[in-house]
């Protein structure tokens, strides 16, 4: 565990859940699966794009981190909306599993959690595997609840929103498969 995680500026409840699971019990968790396509080559473009922030740029939001890979303890801040209506979401990544040499099952992705200012309070995770058969999958993990009242009244929107970029997360994974710019 890194030293900012032990200093507990993390806000919720669950640290490092997406990968050890269960979240915690009152959390709201989402979980979707989608097919990406097919073979090694597919994984690894995915994988890459997804430890490079490149699944984030695409998905929408305006990404900015600390370092341009993902490693354990990195800030990223997304932000959503245009000028002053921008709605920022700071968070710092809680875990990291890079893909390994070889072949057929395995997997990689990373997690990261929300820090105060973030409209939520929880954790987000991004898997790529591929399976015994080739096929490649994204998984999107996501649990937490408002960070306050404010978010907590718009509750049908909060999830709407949430439903929205991860659909927007698994829309992009594809275009990684493919290498499209």
């Amino acid at each position: 565990m890194n030293a900012r995680i032990a200093a507990g500026e993390l806000n919720y409840a669950g640290i490092g859940s997406t990968e050890h699971g269960p979240p915690p019990a009152d959390a709201d968790c989402l979980v979707t699966h989608a097919f990406v396509g097919e073979g090694m080559a597919t994984y690894r473009r995915v994988v890459q794009g997804l430890l490079t922030w490149q699944l984030q740029k695409r998905a929408g939001p305006r990404v900015r981190a600390e370092s341009d890979v993902v490693v354990p303890g990195t800030r990223v801040v997304s932000g959503f909306g245009v000028g002053p209506f921008r709605l920022n979401a700071p968070c710092e990544v809680v875990w990291v599993r890079r893909p390994v040499p070889g072949g057929a099952p395995q997997s990689a992705g990373f997690g990261y959690g929300t820090l105060p200012g973030h409209p939520v309070r929880g954790e987000e995770a991004f898997e790529i595997s591929i399976d015994a058969a080739g096929r490649v999958l994204i998984r999107v993990t996501a649990f937490g609840g408002p960070s306050n009242w404010f978010y907590a009244a718009g509750g049908a929107l909060t999830k709407r929103a949430r439903g929205h970029i991860t659909s927007r997360y698994i829309r992009s994974a594809p275009e990684l498969a493919a290498g499209v710019d």
